[in-house]
């Protein structure tokens, strides 16, 4: 599953960068090293041909934060954040800036390939276990998930990978509500754990993008304690 993968780890820890690479080889991943923003940049810029990125946060210099922020708007590359203990605004920022998904540091490395695998799966990058080609429409919103595609009245509107498995779970159950859990496995494929917000940050990107071109709609309504639901028309 994980053969010609090619992965793009930035840390300024060379020696972690040595033992985690090894262990991503192990599991059939090709992995390339950057040790700071300025040597990452040209790699992405120039290149481009990795399938997944992991970005360090804390670096010296210009921060995993800094270098998403410059590669974003150009690249659709997923990204994965690691983040020190303590760094939830760092984490939440992350995502709000276009980051796939995060794991705390110090990470166990197995764990960190269930990431990968979760996000290439969720990024039509690796098969999943049940392969959705569904077609969805509602309020104007057209979802094509075999082409991973969505427009609004015509229009195509740009979605991360877990933003629009956001957007595919609340359409599927449009007029009910998805609970938090829920949407947390079938979108990062793993366990909701206490003080994680991912699913809520990608939700909010979610509803800040439709906002933009459906305003004066609130199409996806917070149920406190419950979860969320895309109203029906």
């Amino acid at each position: 599953m994980s053969d010609n993968v090619k992965l793009l780890l930035v840390d300024d820890d060379q020696e972690l960068c040595e033992l985690i690479g090894e262990y991503l080889q192990s599991e059939g991943f090709d992995v390339s090293f950057a040790h700071s923003v300025e040597q990452a940049l040209p790699l992405l810029l120039e290149d481009g041909s990795y399938d997944l990125l992991i970005f360090d946060i804390m670096m010296p210099g210009q921060s995993g934060l800094e270098l998403l922020q410059q590669v974003r708007p150009r690249i659709k590359t997923p990204v994965i954040m690691l983040t020190g203990r303590g760094e939830d605004i760092d984490r939440i920022i992350g995502l709000e800036m276009g980051a796939d998904d995060y794991l705390g540091k110090p990470c166990n490395p197995r764990e960190l390939v269930a990431r990968i695998r979760a996000v290439l799966r969720r990024s039509g990058q690796q098969p999943a276990a049940e392969e959705s080609t569904d077609k969805l429409a509602i309020h104007g919103i057209e979802l094509d998930c075999g082409k991973r595609q969505m427009q609004v009245s015509g229009s195509e509107l740009e979605l991360t990978s877990a933003e629009f498995n956001v957007l595919a779970e609340l359409m599927r159950a449009a007029g009910t509500i998805v609970s938090k859990d829920e949407l947390t496995e079938k979108v990062l494929h793993r366990k909701l754990t206490a003080y994680d917000r991912a699913i809520d940050v990608h939700v909010s990107r979610v509803r800040q993008k439709l906002a933009a071109v459906l305003p004066d709609r609130e199409l996806i309504k917070t149920v406190r304690g419950a979860g969320y639901m895309l109203v029906n028309e």
